[in-house]
């Protein structure tokens, strides 16, 4: 989940494991595998820095047992 800002500065969280793909036209526009489209204030590269730390958090949790 990441936090992302809308046009009018309202700030939602996103699942980004919905996300089908992002286009900047010259807004960011940011669809949904829902097929839902959300507009939204960050940059094409903001946003996708935003899932790679996200996924990098949430992975760095799994821990591999060797023996």
């Amino acid at each position: 989940m990441i936090e992302l800002k809308k046009l009018n500065d309202q700030a939602f969280i996103v699942n980004s494991d919905l996300i089908e793909f992002i286009e900047k036209t010259p807004d960011t526009v940011i669809t949904l595998t829902t097929g839902r489209k959300i507009v939204v204030r960050e940059s094409v590269d903001e946003v996708v820095k935003k899932v790679i730390k996200y996924r990098r958090f949430i992975n760095e949790g799994i821990a591999v047992k060797t023996e």
